[in-house]
């Protein structure tokens, strides 16, 4: 459940400012702590049967969701019986997710998921949409849902979004703090900060949700 911010001068920076291009390190396999969210809430993926639980987020070359895709895989092999599949998405909008949310309201019962992980808010905060569109889907008492970044519509979306809270502030300070030291001394070793980031359960997968 690490969120890990690393420096390398060849990878994006993820989930930090872009203050200082390829010097800024790539951050957050935080998608571990995504699946984990969903055992808030009855049912969670230790008690689902064998079923594909979607990962709804793309492109997939995006590193931030290449990197949550894995966290997410890793959660879920814990559970034996359950499986993730992949639904890619365009780009990380709330349209998109309303496109995803709405493919899988038309699938049969049967087929239809139990739980679905959303690369980021905004994707969650679309699929919600799409999910609630037809007024037969309800939240969390059919499909639970756990976003990631825990942006300000997170809380104020038609159901409270569970999500994954990054410790914005304090990946920006250290960024800045990595830029200086290699100002400073170019040849210094690089070094790695790991950040647990805080899984925030609201009611998008928890009828009992803490906030």
């Amino acid at each position: 459940m690490d969120a890990e911010l690393r420096q390398r001068r060849a990878d994006p920076p993820d989930g930090v400012a872009d203050a200082g291009g390829d010097r800024l390190a790539r951050a957050f396999r935080g998608g571990r702590a995504e699946p984990a969210g969903l055992t808030a809430r009855p049912g969670g993926p230790a008690q689902l049967g064998e079923q594909d639980l979607p990962f709804v987020g793309g492109p997939l070359q995006i590193r931030q969701v290449s990197d949550r895709l894995a966290g997410a895989r890793q959660e879920v092999e814990k559970h034996p019986g359950v499986s993730l599949e992949v639904v890619p998405v365009d780009a990380l909008t709330v349209l998109e997710g309303r496109r995803a949310g709405e493919e899988l309201v038309r699938r049969s019962a049967e087929r239809r998921p139990d739980a679905v992980f959303a690369a980021n808010d905004l994707v969650a905060v679309g699929l919600l949409q799409g999910l609630f569109i037809n007024g037969r889907i309800r939240i969390p008492e059919d499909i639970s849902l756990v976003g990631y970044d825990d942006i300000m519509f997170a809380s104020a979306s038609v159901v409270p979004l569970t999500s994954i809270r990054q410790p914005s502030a304090l990946i920006g300070r250290t960024g800045v703090e990595i830029l200086i030291e290699e100002a400073q001394d170019p040849e210094r070793e690089p070094r790695h900060v790991l950040y647990q980031p805080e899984l925030v359960v609201r009611g998008s997968s928890s009828a009992e949700a803490v906030e």
